[in-house]
């Protein structure tokens, strides 16, 4: 049979098997399901698989492997990089599976691959139940954990990726997997930050931690003010518990709903201190930032589930996002910090932020391939912005955030907060030793490389 002909004849069995729907570049509908949050994405996949059961993800990877075709994998489509699309690949589209089931009892939570962080935060509210998850709500959980996972409760919870109990897969071959510290403990180990390299997943069990309350004290400063910010969040930081987090942050225009209506459009340095707990002790801490020259400040009790959507960009957008972990912050590194904030590309969305890691982060499995966890602190450019003759300026932006920072680097990276960045930068984010044993699972697991447009791990 023609290589053409057989195309044909496979796609349209698999457009039988499927529950889900299945479109091609012919179909109506295709372009519209190859977007993704990034607008400078613009790949064109041979297939979309929208699949709505385990069984569709199967049939899928074994209709890639019948054509040689490679496989990328779409949960929340959140990625910088894109890496949920892949051009001329099947692309196993997840975001029918969004299943999320609680279990109070065992402070459980089975979520289905194309399940979001704001699906999961909703989910395990009512329970008063809680889980580090992405700062981006529309984030999928699935990359956003296997890649590490920053997020606001990483300091009292650790990375999201500590707190995986299991993981169900389809491999390259079309079998069913399940990892867990006691079935593929192997495998499970490559998961915790080897990210989409070994198999779809087609759901995740993570643990929940009690968080009955969650709370905010945000300080909003003229951007001038970005040194004494940062000495004095950093000086907070310094003696405050692990329930304790936040961010200093360069932005422009924060959200309508937080803040009078006479700041926005204008460049501010935000201090933003998060508790897993109530205001009581929040107030204290927060006491030495509301005592800089500030145009707002508030503190209050929030919904984590709300707390989550504060940073969220509209989808679609041109963006372009990095990270370096610094071994340190001394005055130096936070001058050239808040200098950088102040050179940021004015556009709502775009940010400047700056983490502060330790705690549960540094206390973690550091057998785990999550190499930035001894970093105290973390630098997260953003850039924002919609039209294309502004790519150079704004990308050129978040390249000299990097290289500025530079000095005080570690070299390694939370994987999930950069885009595509070049194979030296997966090693550094995953550590050398630690990517020498994810090549290997790799090699057991994905042989010919099927799998190959998440942070690309190569079989050896």
């Amino acid at each position: 049979m023609a290589p053409r002909s057989k195309a044909r004849t496979v796609l349209a069995a698999l457009r039988e098997d499927l529950l889900g729907d299945v479109l091609a570049p012919e179909d109506p509908g295709y372009d519209e399901a190859r977007a993704v949050f990034n607008g400078m994405v613009d790949r064109r996949p041979a297939v979309i698989a929208r699949c709505a059961h385990t069984a569709d993800v199967v049939r899928a990877v074994c209709f890639a492997r019948d054509l040689d075709l490679p496989v990328a994998v779409r949960g929340g489509g959140h990625d910088l990089g894109g890496r949920a699309l892949g051009d001329n690949a099947l692309v196993a589209d997840l975001r029918r599976m969004r299943e999320v089931t609680v279990d109070p009892a065992t402070q459980a939570v089975r979520v289905g691959g194309g399940t979001t962080t704001g699906d999961l935060d909703r989910a395990a509210r009512p329970y008063g139940l809680a889980t580090t998850g992405s700062r981006a709500s529309g984030a999928g959980v699935g990359g956003f954990v296997l890649g590490g996972g920053s997020g606001w409760l990483e300091r009292v919870f650790g990375p999201a990726v500590d707190n995986l109990v299991a993981v169900e897969l389809v491999s390259a071959d079309g079998e069913r997997l399940h990892a867990s510290a006691d079935d593929g403990p192997e495998l499970f180990w490559a998961l915790h930050g080897g990210g989409g390299n070994f198999g779809v997943a087609t759901a995740l069990t993570l643990e929940l931690h009690e968080l009955p309350r969650f709370s905010l004290a945000l300080t909003l400063c003229p951007a001038e003010s970005g040194p004494r910010v940062v000495r004095a969040f950093r000086e907070v930081l310094g003696t405050a518990p692990d329930a304790v987090g936040g961010a200093v942050l360069y932005l422009t225009g924060p959200p309508p709903e937080l803040v009078p209506s006479r700041l926005a459009g204008r460049r501010l340095c935000a201090a933003l201190l998060t508790c897993a707990g109530g205001t009581e002790e929040l107030r204290a801490l927060a006491a030495p930032l509301r005592a800089l020259p500030h145009e707002a400040h508030l503190v209050g009790e929030v919904p984590y589930a709300d707390a989550q959507r504060l940073l969220d960009v509209p989808p679609g957008l041109r963006c372009h996002g990095s990270a370096e972990c610094l071994g340190a912050l001394p005055d130096a590194a936070a001058d050239v910090f808040c200098a950088l904030g102040a050179d940021m590309p004015a556009r709502a969305g775009t940010r400047l932020a700056l983490f502060p890691l330790g705690g549960a982060v540094a206390a973690g499995a550091h057998a785990y391939p999550v190499a930035y966890r001894d970093a105290p602190w973390l630098v997260h450019p953003l850039a924002v912005w919609a039209d294309p003759a502004d790519d150079e300026r704004c990308a050129g932006w978040v390249r000299r955030v990097r290289t500025a920072v530079g000095p005080w680097s570690t070299g390694a990276v939370c994987p999930t907060l950069i885009g595509d960045e070049g194979p030296e930068r997966v090693r550094a984010g995953l550590g050398a030793g630690n990517t020498l044993r994810l090549e290997k699972v790799k090699r057991r697991y994905d042989p010919d490389n099927v799998f190959r447009f998440d942070r690309n791990i190569r079989p050896i």
